[in-house]
């Protein structure tokens, strides 16, 4: 009899943690390595918000605070969602976890019963359907092809809901894609969740403050009608570069927040008190350097694009938002590497450049589309283009 649980069997460890740490491992070990695998705004924390958690610090705000948020940091979100997104909510309609992946999780364990179904569109990020597997919940994969932006199509969504769905995650701006819903894509959706009142909507809107070009964000919640059904999940990682930190929130109906408590209660009990306090101030205090950091990933984003779409083989939509790009590798399978290896599916082209010129992406097919690959460009333009240019030349020597 194994140890290890069934439920564990059924998940595969993160497919972009395992490239982060493998190009990490060359590295210690010597190898020129260009990672391009994590999704980490190359940016530092800002200094108002660091020294919000040395002044925490200080004052000896060091202990155990309420297990899904401190008063401070749920009043500072229930404001942010009143300014940013004209929602309201109370107290009690929000919860903190130790990131948006630990309140995803939190959200599923506390809500999924065996058979309930979770509609997940591909591609999509890497955690959810190991996630909806863990809590014992059947993910429903809804693929969104390149043709139509990697987004939902509203008849096929559709056809895609049964008695038995409970929750549709919906991701914009999208990780690993950046495709990016316009507020006309959301009410299309919305017209058809109104005709199944039995599906809740998890909206992981972690990029909201990552889009280019005057794209105007836009969430589910903000449609009235379906407000009491949608879990709005968010978080500091993002925007205010602050990954390590772990904070994430979400609002949502009291009776599911409630249920999010208590299984916090016997798992993480709080977050970091002294990140909550930073957290407090990242939301509360100065917004400007947003737009900043947003113009410096649009113009990488306009030079990885150009990049590849110049490389026979590859073709590459120009996204609306997040920092990664989603480029189409279908006609580089079937040929060879330089070491007479044959790519056959995706993983083989990740593989082989990284071994042959030491460039790290993830795999289309690790986000539920093959013939893909992602690469996230949260690093510095001088990485880029060493980057690009390597994958160029990798790309000219298959035959």
């Amino acid at each position: 009899m194994s140890i290890i649980s069934n439920s564990l069997k059924k998940i595969k460890p993160s497919p972009t943690i395992a490239v982060t740490q493998k190009a990490r491992e060359l590295k210690a070990a010597g190898k020129d390595i260009i990672g391009l695998g994590a999704g980490e705004p190359d940016f530092d924390t800002p200094d108002n918000i660091k020294q919000a958690a040395i002044d925490a610090i200080n004052r000896g705000d060091t202990k155990y605070t309420a297990v899904d948020g401190t008063p401070a940091l749920k009043k500072a979100i229930v404001d942010k969602l009143q300014r940013e997104n004209n929602l309201e909510y109370a107290i009690d309609q929000i919860t903190v976890g130790a990131g948006g992946k630990h309140v995803i999780y939190n959200a599923m364990m506390a809500t999924l019963n065996e058979d309930d179904e979770v509609i997940i569109p591909a591609p999509y990020w890497v955690s959810y359907p190991d996630i909806v597997l863990l809590a014992g919940g059947t993910p429903m994969i809804l693929e969104c092809n390149e043709k139509q932006g990697f987004k939902i199509n509203p008849v096929e969504l559709d056809k895609t809901i049964t008695p038995k769905t409970k929750w549709i995650i919906l991701n914009s701006p999208s990780n690993p894609t950046g495709a990016c819903y316009t507020e006309k894509d959301i009410r299309e959706i919305a017209k058809v969740l109104a005709k199944h009142p039995h599906v809740y909507i998890l909206s992981d809107d972690i990029y909201e403050h990552v889009t280019y070009e005057g794209f105007k964000f836009f969430t589910i919640a903000q449609i009235t009608s379906l407000k009491e059904r949608v879990l709005t999940m968010n978080g500091v990682s993002k925007a205010y570069s602050m990954t390590g930190w772990r904070i994430g929130y979400a609002a949502g109906p009291k009776e599911i927040i409630k249920a999010i408590a208590k299984i916090q209660s016997q798992s993480t009990t709080n977050p970091s008190s002294i990140s909550q306090a930073a957290a407090v101030e990242a939301l509360n205090g100065t917004q400007d350097f947003i737009k900043e950091r947003a113009s410096s990933f649009q113009e990488r984003r306009d030079f990885v694009v150009k990049a590849l779409n110049n490389i026979d083989g590859i073709e590459c939509l120009n996204p609306d938002g997040a920092f990664y790009v989603f480029p189409n590798c279908k006609g580089l399978i079937g040929k060879k590497d330089n070491n007479g290896k044959q790519l056959k599916t995706d993983s083989d082209f990740v593989q082989s450049l990284l071994e042959n010129s030491g460039v790290a992406v993830v795999q289309g097919s690790a986000f539920g589309l093959e013939g893909f690959f992602r690469i996230s460009y949260a690093t510095s333009m001088e990485n880029l283009k060493k980057a690009l240019e390597k994958i160029s030349i990798f790309c000219k020597s298959l035959n």
